[in-house]
């Protein structure tokens, strides 16, 4: 009977190892997708189009399948973060709309804007279709509740990883004064530079400790 116990403790931790495991690869996966594709479409301009943008057009497909199958992965981690039941109720649950949100960015495309792709309108499209206004939508629900469980995070640690995990939510939130201008592009990148690579810092952190 304890050896059942023993080996039934250990395939938990297996399967928890391997959820956070999803997580670690998300953020790498999707900002090197995401530039990649910024760096090698033509058209593509990193000052005036986010990566929403690159679903759109002949590749589209590509940036769709990174929207999706990074959703799925950190959508893994929300329940490995769960599971270990170090980090509260709120934290998955955050993680888990972040997530879902990501997905959500995928499989309902932005409108055409900007000059991208060749064609669409120079500014921003004069009227939103409802897959627009869904991705939009999505924006708005998976970032905020990525940046709060930064936050939520801060609370429940110390020391250097409460500190740095404020200072990612921190920087997160910049380039919110400057939305729909070129520098709020800007700041959007370095800002899901941050917010990417410190959820999958988190989830390897709890795969060390799980």
């Amino acid at each position: 009977m304890t050896t059942l116990r023993h080996d039934g403790a250990d395939t938990r931790a297996g399967t928890t190892r391997l959820l956070l495991g999803c997580g670690v690869v998300a953020g790498p996966l999707y900002l090197v997708t995401g530039f990649a594709q910024a760096f090698t479409r033509e058209g593509f301009d990193l000052s005036r189009h986010p990566f929403s943008f690159l679903s759109l057009g002949d590749g589209g497909w590509l940036q769709i399948a990174n929207f999706v199958l990074s959703g799925l992965l950190f959508l893994a981690m929300a329940v490995g973060m769960r599971r270990t039941g170090s980090v509260g109720r709120v934290v998955p649950v955050l993680t888990a709309a972040f997530a879902i949100g990501m997905i959500g960015g995928g499989v309902f495309v932005a409108d055409p804007a900007f000059g991208f792709p060749a064609g669409a309108p120079e500014g921003q499209a004069p009227e939103l279709s409802w897959h627009g206004v869904l991705h939009g939508v999505a924006f708005f629900v998976a970032f905020p509740a990525l940046v709060a469980s930064f936050f939520v995070l801060a609370r429940k640690w110390s020391g250097p990883w409460a500190r740095a995990s404020v200072a990612a939510g921190v920087l997160s939130l910049t380039p919110l004064p400057f939305m729909g201008t070129e520098t709020g592009t800007t700041l959007l990148y370095g800002a899901a530079v941050v917010a990417w690579l410190w959820a999958s810092a988190v989830a390897a952190k709890l795969r060390s400790e799980s």
